[in-house]
């Protein structure tokens, strides 16, 4: 029994040595190691030793971390006050782990990340007027997050993203953005009709100019038209005029040509048989 006794004894005392000698650190985590309270090293994740009584770890989380931030209160650039939402996706930087623990210790959000959203929210929220806060959140969200992140990035803080949501104004000062913003619409609607109106009223010029061209052009032709068939008359009864003079004789050829060879039922007495210049009978 005594044997077993100390069997048991020794064993249990090798169970607790390995167990103050060993260690693990998961995934996601790494361990920084301290010696009599200075920080010595990191432990990347898996089994480590470490001499009892004299080493101990602390673990560090390197996992995406989200910190939310609610009613934060900013100023506009026209001094109109406002409550947001901010919410911030971080982790530690695996390579600074023991210089973050050695400068800020297990509290480094306290000391760091949060005063720098508030204080970086702040000031970029001071460079946009409460319209271009209420117009342009995309522009706002990406200068926030590149201020928090050059304000952190030197204590090994890696900002992966910010969202600002629920950002609330005054009722006042909210209405008055509602009635700017259907205003501007409506100006836009006008400008939009007067534009319209301007394109049908060109439309309707150019139709109506082309119009007159086509109604210019038909009347030039139709002018040409009656001056060359006028012309035309003119010139063959000047032709005629001149054949007539040159030949008297030709009247009696047109007559003779064009005659059906019959005589007049009745005649004048005296009166000369057509044709033939002959004398009527008595």
């Amino acid at each position: 029994m005594g044997k077993l006794i100390g069997l048991g004894i020794t064993g249990v005392i090798a169970l607790v040595l390995v167990l103050m000698t060993s260690y693990t650190i998961d995934e996601g985590e790494r361990g920084v190691i301290l010696r009599t309270g200075a920080v010595v090293g990191v432990a990347e994740p898996g089994w480590h030793v470490k001499i009892p009584f004299i080493d101990s770890v602390v673990d560090m989380s390197v996992r995406t971390e989200r910190a939310d931030y609610e009613n934060v209160m900013s100023y506009s650039k026209d001094i109109q006050a406002s409550s947001s939402l901010i919410q911030v996706n971080y982790h530690l930087d695996p390579s600074m782990v023991t210089s973050i623990y050695g400068e800020l210790g297990e509290e480094y959000r306290a000391r760091v990340l949060d005063p720098a959203v508030l204080d970086e929210t702040k000031v970029v929220w001071g460079r946009f007027t409460a319209s271009q806060i209420v117009a342009d959140r995309q522009r706002l969200g990406a200068e926030v997050t590149t201020a928090i992140q050059n304000a952190v990035a030197p204590y090994g803080i890696i900002i992966e993203s910010v969202q600002i949501s629920n950002i609330d104004f005054s009722d006042q000062f909210e209405k008055s953005i509602e009635d700017r913003m259907q205003a501007e619409v409506e100006v836009q609607r006008l400008e939009q009709n007067l534009r319209r109106e301007q394109v049908q009223a060109d439309i309707a010029r150019t139709q109506a100019a082309g119009a007159a061209d086509a109604l210019r052009a038909q009347a030039e032709a139709e002018a040409y038209s009656i001056q060359v068939r006028m012309e035309a008359e003119a010139e063959g009864i000047r032709q005629r005029g001149a054949a007539l003079r040159d030949n008297p004789l030709i009247i009696e050829l047109t007559q003779a040509q064009t005659w059906n060879g019959q005589l007049p039922q009745t005649m004048v007495p005296g009166a000369a048989i057509p044709m033939l210049n002959l004398p009527a009978p008595r």
